[in-house]
C-alpha cells in the first residue's frame, strides 16, 4: 500500500462518520478538465460571472455558443474510480453526507445518494423570468436548430461544459428563449460571483455538525463556498483531511494533507478495511 493510501485509510478507520466535500479533481479522470493548477492558480481565463451572464447579451451569447460545443463532451462523461469508491464508502455507512462543488452529476451516476450539489447541476436549466426548470439535453437540439451552421464546429473541452472556441463571430448566434414565458435561460448552476442557495449551505453545516470529521477530495478550496466548511470544521475541533494534488487553501488549517491522485488513493485505501473494494 502506498504511503498516501495508508494515511487516508487510517483517517477513514478512525472516523467512520465523515462529511465528504469534493471538487474538480474527482472528475478529471472522467475527462472533465479542472480550473486550477497545482498552485491553485487559474489555468485559463476565469469563467463567466453571473453578473456578466445576465447583463451582457454578447457575452451571454458567447457562453451558449461555447456550451453548444462543450456540452456533448460533459454529457458523455462517466463516473471514474473516485466516484465509485465514495459511493461504496457511503453504502458502507461511513459517509454522513457527500457535498460536491462539481456540477456534472457524476456522484449520483456512481450511486451516491442525497448528494448536496453545492453549485447546482449543469444538466438542468432555469428560466430567469418565470423560474421554470427543464432538462438541458433537449435544449441542445433547440440550439442546433437555431444555429445549423454551428453543427460542424469542434473544440477542445474545458471545465463544466465549456469549449475552447474563440476568434469566431458570436453576434449572430441565436439563443432560444424559455418555451414557457420567453425569458432568458441559464444553466441551473451557481456562476462565479453568485451566492450558493441558503438551503444547501445550511444542509452542509448540519451534516458537518453531525459528523466526526471532514474529508476534502479533489478540491483546492480556493473558492470560499467550499472553504467555509473547512473553517467551520476547525472551529468545531473536527479533524480535516485533504486529498488533492498540489496546494489547497486549507493547508494553513493543518489538515492531514495527502498530495496524491484521488481515484487510485481512494481505491487502495478502501481495500484496507471491511468495505466493498472499488472496481
Amino acid at each position: 500500500m502506498t504511503e498516501a493510501a495508508a494515511a487516508l485509510a487510517g483517517f477513514l478507520q478512525a472516523r467512520p462518520n465523515l462529511l465528504v466535500l469534493t471538487g474538480a479533481g474527482v472528475s478529471t479522470d472522467s475527462g472533465i478538465p479542472d480550473y486550477r493548477d497545482a498552485d491553485g492558480q487559474w489555468k485559463r481565463r476565469p469563467p463567466i460571472t453571473g453578473q456578466i451572464f445576465r447583463g451582457d447579451p454578447l457575452q451571454r451569447t458567447r457562453y451558449w455558443a461555447r456550451n453548444l460545443i462543450g456540452w456533448p463532451h460533459l454529457a458523455a462523461a462517466r463516473p471514474n474510480a473516485a466516484h465509485q469508491a465514495l459511493a461504496r464508502l457511503q453504502d458502507a455507512g461511513r459517509i454522513r453526507r457527500l457535498v460536491t462543488q462539481n456540477v456534472d452529476g457524476l456522484h449520483q451516476a456512481a450511486g451516491s445518494t442525497e448528494v448536496i450539489d453545492l453549485h447546482g447541476r449543469l444538466d438542468q436549466l432555469v428560466c430567469l423570468g418565470c423560474g421554470d426548470r427543464t432538462p438541458r439535453e433537449p435544449f441542445q437540439q433547440r440550439l442546433l436548430d437555431a444555429n445549423p451552421d454551428w453543427a460542424h464546429h469542434s473544440a477542445a473541452a474545458l471545465p463544466d461544459g465549456d469549449a475552447d472556441l474563440d476568434n469566431l463571430d458570436f453576434s449572430r448566434f441565436v439563443v432560444p428563449p424559455c418555451a414557457r414565458c420567453g425569458g432568458l435561460l441559464k444553466p441551473d448552476v451557481v456562476f462565479f460571483g453568485e451566492n450558493v442557495p441558503r438551503e444547501r449551505v445550511d444542509a452542509t453545516f448540519a451534516a458537518l455538525a453531525a459528523s466526526d470529521g471532514l474529508l476534502v477530495v479533489g478540491s483546492s478550496l480556493m473558492v470560499y463556498s467550499g472553504y467555509r466548511f473547512a473553517l467551520a470544521a476547525r472551529e468545531r475541533g473536527l479533524p480535516i483531511a485533504v486529498l488533492t494534488r498540489g496546494r489547497s487553501r486549507a493547508d494553513d488549517l493543518q489538515p492531514l494533507k495527502i498530495d496524491a491522485p484521488c481515484a487510485e488513493t481512494l481505491t487502495e485505501a478502501l481495500q484496507s478495511f471491511d468495505a466493498p473494494a472499488a472496481a
